[in-house]
């Protein structure tokens, strides 16, 4: 199966970041170079890429600014464009259509296994979004926000608002062409460079922490008596100590993905990893080990027989 690519809200701002860096530490030296000799040993993605958030200094870099397919990663820009645009709206309910179900089966993508008629609010689907990786959940919101005449024009419109966004923030070498990362035209294009700085900027958002950093869930349905359980794809979080996010993502032309953060001693680090098809977990392993100077134990944490993959 081809995966996708698988409180009221705080405000846009440095406030988070602010206290996230109020110690900062010294780097040793090797540690202070870019790309080189230095850094991580045997980072097998294609490309990665390591951010001091709170200095907004890289760390550490390979191919920083090559282009490639994100898969999943996308979501991280559909919950921003949520929580920028509409961050006063969390709780508003959002029925789920028929049409959100057909599109996961009709592309074989992840899903949330959202169920037609129920209604949930605009936080619960970014719970739906982050955790599982829904790609329904992801339509539900492209639907929910985007403007237009019918649902092509909507999540056209909401692809349009993830560009604008991208632009907004300075991420010159990546375009969108789909709301939750199944790329039908290959357009849909990032570098591990703007990747962190698009993740640096969603850290400073409370909802957004808050939601990526839960290893699971259960959200009930306002309208019926269902309840729904959702896990973390990210392994990484919940095993490698002081993680506190941020998203996974795999196709077939992206390969495995991953984006993660990590706080230790006041310090942010937020790493990328793009098409990594052997060790996505154990790279990020090793250099946040690199950031920190100091290694720490990786036992991954194992997901529930019938939780979702991405």
């Amino acid at each position: 199966m081809q995966r996708c690519g698988g409180a009221s809200a705080g405000r846009w701002g440095a406030a988070v970041i602010a206290s996230a860096t109020a110690v900062v530490l010294a780097l040793p030296a090797p540690m202070a170079e870019a790309a080189g000799a230095s850094g991580p040993p045997k980072v097998a993605a294609k490309g990665a890429y390591l951010l001091d958030s709170g200095a907004d200094k890289q760390l550490w870099a390979k191919e920083a600014d090559t282009r490639r397919q994100m898969a999943s990663t996308t979501k991280i820009m559909t919950a921003v464009v949520v929580l920028d645009g509409h961050g006063a709206d969390l709780d508003q309910q959002i029925e789920v259509k028929q049409a959100y179900r057909d599109y996961v089966a009709r592309t074989g993508a992840s899903t949330a296994d959202l169920r037609t008629g129920d209604k949930l609010t605009v936080r619960q689907l970014l719970y739906a979004l982050m955790l599982p990786s829904g790609c329904d959940a992801a339509y539900a919101l492209a639907d929910t926000f985007g403007s237009g005449d019918d649902e092509g024009a909507r999540t056209r419109s909401f692809i349009a608002m993830m560009n604008k966004k991208a632009s907004e923030l300075g991420l010159s070498r990546t375009t969108y062409d789909s709301f939750d990362g199944i790329s039908s035209r290959g357009g849909n294009l990032t570098t591990p460079r703007d990747l962190a700085k698009l993740s640096r900027h969603a850290l400073g958002n409370h909802t957004f922490r808050q939601v990526m950093g839960s290893l699971n869930t259960q959200q009930k349905a306002a309208n019926v008596n269902r309840l729904y359980t959702w896990y973390n794809t990210n392994k990484l979080l919940g095993s490698y100590k002081d993680v506190i996010g941020i998203k996974t993502g795999t196709t077939t032309a992206a390969g495995p993905c991953l984006v993660f953060a990590a706080q230790r001693r006041g310090r942010a680090v937020v790493g990328v990893i793009l098409d990594d098809a052997t060790a996505r977990y154990p790279d990020a392993a090793r250099m946040l080990d690199y950031a920190y100077g100091k290694h720490t134990e990786l036992k991954l944490r194992k997901l529930p027989p019938l939780a979702r993959e991405d």
